[in-house]
Order: C-alpha cells, then structure tokens, then sequence
C-alpha cells in the first residue's frame, strides 16, 4: 500500500457523479446532493452547523447545514468509504474504508495526519472515543483494533468475534466499548485490556450497528431480523425489542438527550422511537432504497439520514417535516443556465469538478480542455494505475462508448464503482453540454 494520497482519477470522479446523477429526480427535492454513490455514513459537527459523510465514491465530503451544499471534498481512499467518525472538536475526521485503511484528516485544510494500516480486507465501522485519544475500528476480517490518534500507532487488538464487525462504539466514559457483528452478537469490551465483559447473541441475523445512550446505561443495536434491541450495559439482559421494519435494520442512533431512537434500513422508511417509554412515533418517508446512515444534530431537534440513493436529508424531529431547501440551479455561467437537460445532469459532476482553466482541482482536476484530451494527463494530478497510462482520447464517440458500455468494460481495471448509463437522450445531452462547457478558447 503507498503513502496517502488522491486516488481517484478525473475519469472515475467525473463518471460517478455523472453516472449515477441519473437515479436521481426532482420529486426527492434538494437536500444534500453531491456524492456519486450511496453515502455509507454521517456525522453531524459538535457546532451544529455542519456535517461530514462518507460514500461509496470514495469520497468524503463536509457540507454546511444551511445552505445544503459541499464545503470541501476528499478523496484519498482506493475504496468505498464505508464510516466516518469526528474528534470531539469537530477539527479532524476519521474514516474507514473498503481498501483496509483508516486515514485522519484535518478537516479545515484536508491535510493526512494519519494513515492507519493493519486491516486484512474491508473495514467496515470506526470510532472515536470521547476524549479524542483513541480510535476503535471493526472489520471484515473479524478484529476490532484499537489504535492511537496521536503517534498513529496500533495500541490494540480485540479477538472474538466469528464473523464480520460491521460495528464500533465507545461509551460516553471511553472506558467500554461495543461492537456488533454478522455473527448475530452485541458484545461489550473493556477498553483498557481488551477483555470481554458479556456477550449477547439475542438477534437472529447479523447486528448492522450499535449505539450507547448518552447516559451509558443502556445499548441499541440493528438488524438483519428487522428489529432495534435496547440492552442493559450492566448486566447485558435484553430489555426491549422494537419491531416494524420491513427488511434489514441498518442503522440506529440516539440524540444526546437520550429522548429519541431513529432507525432505519432496507425499507427505506426512518423510524423515531421514544426511548424512554420504548414506544414508536412516527416514520419519516423520502429516501428511494436503502437508508444506510442516521445521525442527530447537536440541537437534537433535526436527524440527518443517508442512503443509497445518494442522498443526504435533514428532518424536524418533532414534526417529521422534510427541511430540505428548495431545488436551486447549478452555479454556472448563464450559457451554461440556459444548456438545459446537459447541464442539470452535470450538478452533480460540479461536487468534484469546475470547469474553467483556472478552477483548480476539487476531488477531481478541471474538466477544462476535456475533448481531445488524453485520459489520466493532467498536470500535477495524481492517477490511479488503471488509467494513468490510457490510450483513450476523450471525444464524443469515447465519452458515448463509456457510457453505453460502463466501465466495467471500457476501462477494466479502473476500480470505478459505476453503472452503465442506457438512455441515448440522457448521453447525448451530457455529452453535448460538456462540449461547449468545457470548449478551450471557444473551440467546439
């Protein structure tokens, strides 16, 4: 594995946010759009007004809460980012990812602080613990590691699990830590020798994600039996089993008054318990598929969830309301306002790219000067293998073959996590926008 650095390549930015813009419709409203994949997770800052979210792009990406919009993205995984967890100050973030690493970046500049390897294969859940000092993370090859934030080093290994960890917490003391597994198993460890405290193999399918409340007294657990637990942490007992769901339970969270528990899953539908009376509210409805993510803002009066449809909403949590904004046009020139269906399939490609030759990179370099451009050749960014010494030339004929026969076969290798895009309308539109958008001195 080689030091850290920006991995994906302008052609995989470029065509995961195109590709996968097409899932998308108005109907869903604004919200949080920018990733090229489903967001896998998100976490709201300690300030309340912004939030952090991890995607299977690759890609992490720090919005502001108001205006709904990418503050600043990141990429520096060769995998899906499949968890992010905040220091307590909200200055640095951590993520885990399907290429087995960790990395630690300071969120005001995206500087690495730390690349952290010891996983074998997919890691899946991370966290931090409420000091700052400690990182937990849980992965496909059964181990949770303990690691330190400071020197980067591994300080620890907690063995026992028999299958996947798919997820980490800590309790609010740092002292306890709580993992779930595909081996149907909530366990509680002791953080200091790594011992296990109780386990608890009281769900019938694999346990998705888990959560203490704020209190440390009690633990909430998800899924694939398509129930939320709530256990004791003292002795372990299972103490309710909240039922509805319709498909795997995914996610589970809990605001930091420990009034409210918010799940959600494969059915698409978040639902709000009410913790202490473990009794059920309401379900919100929006998200089209799979809601892999669920987080409280600070205030505890908005939840913010994410899913497979690329999507990251904010909801009142007292009324249920969508508080999405209302649908704004992208922020171009007003020749590319007036280019119509091409240039509302490119807002998402706008998340990594700008246009302009001046523009600098985002996740991705400018897509200035795109036609009769050689792919993986842009001065001073850095490629991925698979195409840093392609052959293609990008035009409308290589542009439209990619995308009729998806990347899988265009550009074997590439590691893009995308789809084919089928309709020739929707091609046609792109391709010609992205023409007279990105068209050096004019050029057509």
């Amino acid at each position: 594995m080689t030091g850290s650095r920006r991995r994906a390549t302008v052609d995989r930015c470029f065509l995961v946010a195109v590709l996968l813009a097409f899932s998308w419709s108005a109907e869903t409203g604004a919200d949080m759009i920018g990733h090229g994949g489903p967001v896998k997770s998100v976490q709201a800052m300690p300030d309340g007004q912004r939030v952090v979210s991890g995607s299977f792009d690759y890609s992490v990406i720090l919005w502001d809460l108001g205006s709904e919009r990418p503050i600043e993205t990141f990429v520096e995984h060769d995998g899906a980012v499949n968890s992010v967890a905040l220091s307590p100050d909200g200055a640095r973030v951590l993520s885990a990812s399907d290429d087995g690493t960790l990395m630690l970046l300071r969120l005001s500049d995206g500087a690495v602080l730390r690349r952290f390897e010891g996983h074998i294969g997919k890691v899946s859940s991370v966290a931090v613990s409420p000091d700052g000092a400690l990182a937990a993370s849980g992965g496909w090859d059964r181990m949770v590691r303990l690691w330190d934030l400071a020197s980067g080093k591994a300080v620890g290994e907690i063995e026992g699990h028999d299958s996947n960890v798919n997820a980490v917490a800590f309790s609010p003391d740092g002292s306890r830590l709580l993992t779930g597994s595909y081996d149907t198993t909530v366990r509680l460890w002791s953080v200091e020798d790594g011992a296990q405290v109780w386990k608890q193999p009281g769900h019938d399918f694999a346990v998705n994600s888990v959560v203490f409340t704020p209190d440390g007294k009690l633990a909430v657990s998800a899924s694939t039996d398509e129930t939320v637990r709530i256990w004791s942490i003292e002795t372990g007992e299972a103490l309710a089993k909240l039922e509805g769901h319709e498909g795997s339970v995914l996610a589970v969270a809990v605001d930091k008054e420990g009034r409210y528990i918010a799940s959600a899953g494969f059915g698409g539908r978040i639902f709000l318990w009410d913790l202490p009376q473990r009794a059920f509210i309401r379900a919100l409805r929006g998200h089209r598929g799979p809601v892999w993510t669920l987080t409280f803002a600070a205030d505890g009066e908005r939840l913010i969830s994410a899913g497979a449809d690329d999507l990251i909403k904010v909801w009142d949590v007292r009324s249920g309301a969508s508080l999405g904004l209302e649908a704004k046009a992208p922020e171009t020139s007003d020749a590319v306002a007036e280019a119509g269906r091409g240039a509302a399939l490119f807002r998402k490609c706008a998340a990594c790219h700008n246009l302009t030759a001046n523009g600098g990179n985002k996740a991705g370099p400018p897509l200035h000067g795109l036609f009769g451009r050689r792919a993986g050749s842009v001065p001073g960014y850095r490629y991925s293998e698979a195409l840093r010494d392609s052959t293609i030339i990008w035009s409308d004929a290589t542009i439209n073959a990619l995308f009729t026969e998806g990347p899988q076969e265009y550009t074997p290798g590439s590691k893009m996590p995308l789809q084919r895009m089928p309709n020739d309308d929707d091609r046609m539109a792109l391709i010609e926008y992205l023409r007279e958008a990105t068209a050096v001195d004019g050029a057509q």
